[in-house]
């Protein structure tokens, strides 16, 4: 599970980090540090989204 997990990750934290930075321009925050911010929280966001649907998958 550990290998499909890791495999959704590649594809779900790209998607959850390009939305998060996409929201932080429609914003208005243009440093670097605010889109940095929001790229890494939306690849952290998707570690248990990842889980949860590797989860559902083998099952």
């Amino acid at each position: 599970m550990l290998t499909l997990m890791l495999i959704l990750h590649i594809f779900l934290g790209s998607t959850f980090a390009g939305s998060a930075v996409i929201a932080v321009l429609a914003m208005g925050y243009t440093s670097a540090t605010h889109i940095l911010v929001a790229a890494v929280v939306g690849f952290m966001a998707a570690f248990p989204v990842s889980y949860l649907v590797a989860r559902k998958l083998e099952s």
